[in-house]
C-alpha cells in the first residue's frame, strides 16, 4: 500500500508542484488550502506523512501542530515545515512542536523535498 502524504499549503503553484512530484514517485497525495481543512483531512485521512506550511488563512501551522500534539492518536506523524522566512526563532518553534525537519520556500528544490520524505518515512 502506498505512504499517504498530506500537504497544507495555500500557494497553489507550489502545491500542485509538490503534488505532482510526490504521486510520480509513487505516494498516495493529499492536499489542503487551510490550516482548518488541513487539520480535518489529518484527521480523515492519518497520513504518514504531513508537509505543512506556517503561514496560512483560517489557522497557521504553528496551531494545526499544537493540534496535533494534544492528540495521541495524530502526534507522531511526521510533520515537515514549509517555511517562507526560516529564521531560527520560527524554526525554534516548529522543532518544539514536533517538526521533524522543515524546507525554505525561496531554496526549494524539490529533489531536496523528496529527500527530506524518504528520510522521514522511506520509498512509497
Amino acid at each position: 500500500m502506498a505512504k499517504k502524504i498530506l500537504i497544507i499549503e495555500d500557494e497553489e503553484i507550489l502545491l500542485d508542484l509538490l503534488k505532482k512530484k510526490l504521486s510520480s514517485l509513487g505516494y498516495e497525495v493529499y492536499t489542503a488550502k487551510d490550516g482548518k481543512a488541513g487539520l480535518e483531512a489529518i484527521k480523515e485521512v492519518v497520513p504518514d506523512l504531513v508537509l505543512l506550511d506556517i503561514i496560512m488563512p483560517k489557522m497557521g501551522g504553528f496551531e494545526v501542530m499544537e493540534k496535533l500534539q494534544e492528540d495521541e492518536s495524530l502526534k507522531a506523524i511526521p510533520v515537515i515545515v514549509i517555511s517562507n522566512s526560516g529564521q531560527p526563532v520560527e524554526l525554534n518553534k516548529a522543532k518544539e512542536l514536533g517538526a521533524k525537519d522543515w524546507l525554505i520556500k525561496t531554496e526549494f528544490d524539490p529533489k531536496e523535498v523528496i529527500e527530506k520524505v524518504v528520510k522521514q518515512i522511506g520509498q512509497p
